[in-house]
């Protein structure tokens, strides 16, 4: 299988900073999306990617972001089957150092 591209936080963190539009999606449960998240950064929980399917663009890349990576990797083998250009934040979360709302 393809590794899933990837993109570290602090690679995200200059491109976002640097006024680039970029499809961020975090895929973390509630209870840790309230500690914060990136800003600008949409927030669809993991087990429910499949039903929103519909909110995503087959011509446009997301970075997908979780706590750690993990949840995010598998988000991504996911979602590039169904087609979308996709890229995972190594490190997830633990490794942003950026503000969060």
């Amino acid at each position: 299988m393809e590794p899933i591209p990837e993109i570290t936080a602090e690679e995200l963190k200059q491109r976002l900073e640097n006024g680039e539009k970029l499809e961020v999606v975090d895929v973390r449960e509630e209870e840790e999306v309230a500690g914060g998240k990136i800003p600008q950064a949409k927030h669809i929980v993991m087990g429910t990617i499949p039903e929103h399917l519909d909110q995503f663009d087959k011509e446009k890349e997301y970075i997908f972001v979780c706590r750690s990576g993990r949840r995010s990797e598998n988000v991504c083998y996911y979602m590039r089957d169904q087609g979308f250009k996709v890229r995972n934040m190594t490190g997830g979360m633990l490794d942003w150092t950026g503000e969060t709302e």
